[in-house]
């Protein structure tokens, strides 16, 4: 079941794209309508090709995402701008943590820690972490770990 919270409407899309192509993709149509729904408003062309069931544009709509040629809906801009924010609040919080226990005595001045990388926060799936990759916006260290980019 699509959560529009957490999930992006961008992964809905590419499940059905492929089920189109290996000729199962009555569910998925359908699958992808009641997501549209739940999403709210969304750009006319895509909702189009979503209800015509049109594979071929809709490919061609997630090429022009993919290629950058094209915005993002405003949903999944909206849930990955939640889900960085999260990732920034559980990375400071960590990093506070960590801090707080390293000092070894209240008259000391303390350590920095170490830490660069967390676990993303659970809430949201790993299609959104792996999305702000593919942006830029987080860095993958392959190991299940996430980071912020250098500035």
């Amino acid at each position: 079941m699509f959560d529009p919270q957490m999930e992006l409407l961008l992964t809905v899309f590419v499940g059905v794209v492929g089920d189109a192509e290996a000729g199962k993709g009555a569910a998925t149509w359908g699958e992808a309508q009641a997501a549209l729904r739940a999403c709210g408003e969304v750009e006319e062309d895509v909702a189009l090709a979503v209800e015509a069931e049109d594979a071929e544009e809709l490919q061609a709509i997630l090429d022009a995402w993919f290629s950058g040629q094209r915005h993002l809906l405003e949903h999944d801009r909206g849930v990955l701008k939640r889900a960085l924010k999260a990732f920034r609040k559980s990375l400071k919080v960590t990093l506070l943590a960590a801090e707080s226990s390293l000092g070894g005595g209240p008259m000391s001045g303390g350590r920095k820690s170490a830490i660069v990388g967390i676990r993303p926060p659970a809430r949201y799936p790993k299609t959104v972490w792996d999305e702000l990759v593919r942006q830029g916006r987080l860095v993958d260290d392959s190991r299940g770990l996430y980071e912020l980019p250098p500035e």
